[in-house]
């Protein structure tokens, strides 16, 4: 695993290496079942707080990307299972607050192609 922490990047650095490590787990580069380190190894490797790397290990357990498993370690997760139950969640709560609102499905799909382009194309 290799990732790269810069000081001068507008992402905070617990996002860098949430976005990193996701990254990495979705391409592959980190199979299934990969133990990552330690919190606190992580932490002295990059030179960063051990809290900045804890707050991005819970970023990445919430998105179904890794699992904790006490004294078995931090494990990358099933390829991206619990992202994707996320998402359609996020996807079927999104359809029916649009259809309420009474927008058409162009407008929805629209409004949705907007959202995922600033927040995929935003420096």
């Amino acid at each position: 695993m290799t990732l790269k922490i810069h000081i001068d990047d507008s992402a905070a650095p617990y996002e860098q290496i949430r976005a990193q490590i996701s990254a990495q787990a979705r391409s592959g580069a980190l199979p299934v079942g990969y133990r990552l380190p330690t919190v606190r190894g992580l932490a002295e490797s990059l030179g960063l707080a051990a809290n900045t790397v804890a707050k991005a290990y819970r970023a990445l357990e919430t998105d179904g990307v890794i699992e904790t498993r006490g004294r078995n370690g931090t494990l990358v997760a099933a390829a991206g299972s619990a992202a994707e139950r996320e998402a359609a969640a996020a996807a079927q709560a999104y359809a029916e607050r649009v259809r309420r609102l009474g927008l058409s499905e162009s407008d929805a799909l629209a409004a949705a192609r907007d959202a995922l382009r600033a927040a995929y194309d935003a420096p």
